[in-house]
Order: C-alpha cells, then structure tokens, then sequence
C-alpha cells in the first residue's frame, strides 16, 4: 500500500481518533479484572474516576502543545521549561515507565495462553515469553506492518471478541437479571482500603496520550480542537472500557475475577455454560482475540520506547547506539534489541517479587512523574509565551493545579516497595546523564526525527489502533453513506 498523503490540517475528529488510538489497544485484556480484588463492583467507579484524572492530565498536555508546538512530549516541555537535566530526568522516568509496560505483556500473553493451555510449567512459561518478546523484536527491526485489507482482517480480529463479549454478555444480563443483579452486591464489600492501589493500576489503562502529542500548527483550529479532542477522545476510552467491565463484573462474581488470570475469556465461558460447545467457542474466541492484541500491542509499547531513546540519543543525552538505525528496515534496531532484551529479564523476574501488579504500579510511578512535570511546566511556559498563555484565560490555571495534584496523588498511591523501586532506577539515569550530557546533539538523527514524513507516519500508526481504525471505518462509511466527500477524496 503506498504512503499515505498527509492532509492538510488535521480536523477535530482526526485528533480525537489519535487520542483514542495513543491510549487503547491490548490494555482491557490486561487490566479488565484489576479493581476485583480490591474494591469488588466499586471498582467500576474507579474506571470513571481514572478517567476522569487522565482528562485533565491530558488537557495540561494540550496547553503544553499550544505553548510549545514541537514534537517531544514531556521530555521537551521539561527541557525547555527548566533546563536539559530537568529535561533528561522526565524523559528517562517516560523511557522507565514504557520500557516496563513492555514486560506486561509477555506476562499477559503467557497468563492468557494458559487458559488453553493450563499448567504449563515455568520453564514452558519462560520460553513462552522468551518466543513472545522475540517475535515482537523482530516485526519492529523489520517494520513489518499490516497494509490495506490485511490491517483491515487483524483489526476484526481483535475487536471482534469484545463485540462478541459485550454482545453476549447482555443478552446474558437480559436472561439472568436476578444472578446480574446478586454479582453486584454488595457493591462495596472491602470497604475503602484499596482504593488508592486500585486506582494506580486502573489508570495503567489510560496511559499513551504522553506519546501522542501532536504539532498545534497541524490542528485546524487548535486552542479548541486539541482539548475537545482529549475530552471526547478520553470519554470515548472510557465508555468502552466502563461498558465491558460492567459486563464482565454483571456475569462474574468478583471473587472469581479477582484470581482471574484471563478474566474476560472465563467470563465468555461462563455466559455460554448451558452449551459446553458455545462454552468452548466463546473462551477461545475472546482468549485468541486477546492473544493477537496483546501480540500486536506495539505503539505504545515497543516502537513509543524505541523512538523515545532514540529522541534522547539525538539530543546526546543517551548512548549514540540507540539513535543507530538499520541501514535496510530504518528501524533504531539497537534501541528495540536492548530494551527487548531488558524488558524480557524484567518479565522473568516479575513473578518472583509481584507479577503484573508489580510491573503496572512501578510504570505509573514514573508516569505520574512525566505528568507531574508536564502539568508543573505549564507555568513556566506560560510566563516564555504570554501571548498564547493568554489565550487560555486565568479559568484554565485550574487545570494545571489539578493535573499536579493528580499526579502527586498517584505517585503516593503506590507501596514503599514500589516508590523504592522507582527511585533506585531513577538514581541509575544520573550516570548517564553526567556520562552523556552536555554531548553534541546528532544532528542528521534529531532531523529524521522530527520531519514531517516522519511525525506523520508516527500518526497513521496511531490512527490504525483496533478502536481508533474501527471509528476512522465508520465515519468513512458514514460520510459516503450521505455524499459527503471522505478524507481520502480531499485534493
């Protein structure tokens, strides 16, 4: 399929689909369950509370982007605002926390295999993440990526099983009202205690707004389409994730899901049990969908973790190998082998010290620290722009204050174990700083980076998320359906 044209001015849709597309992807699958055990059905609420809290954190991005509009995320926003160290230290807590996220889903690609496969033992597990985070290295050294029909087919791969166990699911409900009914009480059977532990693992889901951050000059009519687009586009998220976890907490007891390690392919399992046949079709539907979900989980994942070394790489602020692209594929293939090399040690490690709760909760401790700093940034950046500062109104210093406050509250919602974690790999990056910094930026290297063929195929990838492609379909659809001229016929 040839490159597509970039359009001339990215519309309001188009930037709430890149929103939707930076945040949702296998996530659901992993995360589906998580509140069970510490709150029971409350934890639907949570889903709406993190919600909620990435609104706002995403709205001090988009200030951000109307103040400084260049490509960078955190990492430029800090640096600019308080200096290259500062700068430094944001993005390697970024680099930290998606470099961890990508030991989740070897983790979450074993713990759904062995739904069909159970009690593997742990050797068979390891080779299994071993082969995982193999195969994922090598599709993005060599840039395989689905075009035309063929992305079209993986994209109904994975959102069919969802569609599939929502649809179930209330039909199920309809049948069984007085059993949907009984799975929700009582409502609050933990009480309150877990909240916070509940809310740091929940709010995993909604990250990857950070790594989606686009030029203002490309959004028509950006100081209003941007935060309309994180709105909508975060609500959007958020309804699909509220809509399938009241499915699965209507149709299974939270005791169970709390020990669920493939929860949303028991739960299909369960709504079909008066047929075992429908029983078996259902849970290898959605476990097989969940599986090429979490095997194809790459944007926020691989290539976001790729691409952000290799951003610092050409500000000389990390190893010149990791700004080394393969002469052939054009991938930063060194950057992919060691962060899949670490990572892959990461998710051998992880059982023995807490498993994924362990991984999830140390990601967001460095994400909230990159959302501290984005939110705290947008201070200073008003003060070097007053011009477009202005154009928010003293109203919006609302959203900043409160977007610090979020962040600081997720920080400390983590354990001791955890924060202590965080900081000793935190420490690791002084180093590197002291060792790399202040180096000669690569300057053929920072240009590739920031061309605009290249911020734009970064945006493609983004739009062709599962949820996102679905929307970017139907509104196709949609507005061939009515006459109306598609993205595609504009000159």
């Amino acid at each position: 399929m040839p490159e597509p044209k970039p359009p001339r001015k990215l519309s309001l849709f188009d930037v709430t689909n890149l929103v939707i597309g930076a945040i949702i992807g296998a996530d659901i699958y992993v995360a589906s369950s998580f509140g069970a055990g510490f709150l029971g059905p409350f934890s639907l609420v949570v889903w709406v509370i993190a919600g909620l809290i990435a609104i706002i954190i995403a709205l001090c991005f988009a200030q951000c982007v109307m103040l400084l509009p260049k490509v960078g995320g955190p990492y430029a926003y800090a640096k600019d605002a308080w200096g290259p160290f500062a700068g430094f230290t944001v993005g390697w807590s970024l680099w930290l926390a998606e470099w961890i996220s990508l030991a989740v889903f070897p983790l979450a690609f074993t713990r759904y295999l062995m739904f069909f496969i159970p009690n593997l033992d742990v050797l068979t597990q390891s080779l299994v993440k071993v082969a995982f985070v193999a195969f994922r290295a090598v599709t993005n050294i060599v840039g395989v990526r689905a075009a035309g029909k063929v992305n079209d087919i993986l994209t109904l791969l994975k959102l069919a099983p969802l569609v599939f166990f929502v649809i179930a699911g209330i039909t199920w409900i309809f049948f069984n009202p007085a059993v949907a009914s009984a799975n929700f009480s009582p409502f609050t059977p933990f009480g309150f205690a877990g909240f916070g532990s509940a809310v740091v693992l929940i709010f995993w889901a909604y990250a990857g707004f950070e790594i989606s951050t686009i030029p203002a000059e490309d959004v028509e009519n950006p100081s209003k389409n941007i935060p309309k687009a994180v709105i909508m586009g975060i609500l959007v998220v958020t309804a699909f994730y509220l809509t399938t976890n009241v499915v699965l907490f209507a149709v299974r007891n939270y005791s169970l899901l709390a020990t669920d390690t493939a929860p949303l392919a028991a739960a299909s399992s369960g709504i079909l049990t008066s047929n075992a046949a429908l029983a078996l079709f259902g849970g290898l539907l959605v476990g097989v969908g969940a599986l090429i979900s979490v095997a194809g989980s790459d944007e926020s994942g691989m290539i976001g973790t790729a691409r952000l070394g290799y951003a610092l790489a050409a500000d000389g602020l990390f190893p010149k190998l990791f700004a080394k692209i393969h002469a052939k594929y054009k991938t930063p293939y060194v950057s992919v082998i060691i962060q899949s090399v670490t990572a892959l040690v990461a998710a051998l490690l992880a059982p023995l010290f807490g498993g994924l709760s362990l991984l999830i909760s140390v990601s967001v401790f460095f994400l909230a620290i990159a959302y501290l700093a984005t939110c705290a940034s947008v201070f200073p950046l008003r003060k070097k722009n007053p011009v477009v500062g202005a154009v928010y109104g003293k109203r919006n210093m609302v959203i900043p204050v409160l977007g610090v406050l979020f962040s600081v509250y997720l920080i400390t919602q983590c354990s001791l174990t955890q924060i202590a974690i965080g900081v000793l790999l935190l420490l690791v990056g002084i180093p590197i700083y002291v060792k790399y910094s202040p180096k000669k930026e690569l300057t053929e290297a920072k240009q590739a980076l920031m061309s605009e063929p290249n911020i734009f195929r970064r945006m493609y990838r983004q739009e062709h998320v599962f949820l996102a492609h679905l929307l970017h379909h139907i509104r196709k659809i949609f507005r061939g359906a009515t006459g109306k001229p598609t993205e595609n016929d504009v000159p």
